[in-house]
């Protein structure tokens, strides 16, 4: 059984930071992880996906050059580190597991999904 708990959600004012890990555990033949985001009333979105292999990064356009994300295989833990942080970017946030597909958001087809943290930003 896999699973993804995720930590470190919380609220922030805006031009702030944040910053959230998974945990992975139980066996997963996994080979990409990323984040997805979803805000009351409206659909699930990708924010950004990383290869737990060669560490290539993908990222949402809307979150380019503010969020990071980065893995540490040894501790089986994702990060995403989130700068500049806007009222916009208010929503629960996701770990999802995978496997890396060229033509899936984030180049991570999902398997696993956590439960999700929540962030707020206030103006």
């Amino acid at each position: 059984q896999v699973q993804l708990v995720e930590s470190g959600g919380g609220s922030v004012q805006a031009g702030g930071s944040l910053s959230i890990s998974c945990v992975a555990s139980g066996y997963t033949s996994s080979n990409c992880m990323a984040w997805f985001r979803q805000a009351p009333g409206k659909e699930r979105e990708g924010v950004a996906g990383i290869d737990t292999g060669g560490g290539y990064t993908y990222y949402a356009d809307s979150v380019k050059g503010r969020f990071t994300i980065s893995r540490d295989n040894a501790k089986n833990t994702v990060y995403l580190q989130m700068n500049s942080l806007k009222p916009e970017d208010t929503a629960m946030y996701y770990c999802a597991a995978g496997l890396r597909t060229p033509l899936a958001e984030l180049r991570c087809s999902v398997r696993y999904w956590g439960q999700g943290t929540q962030v707020t930003v206030s103006s």
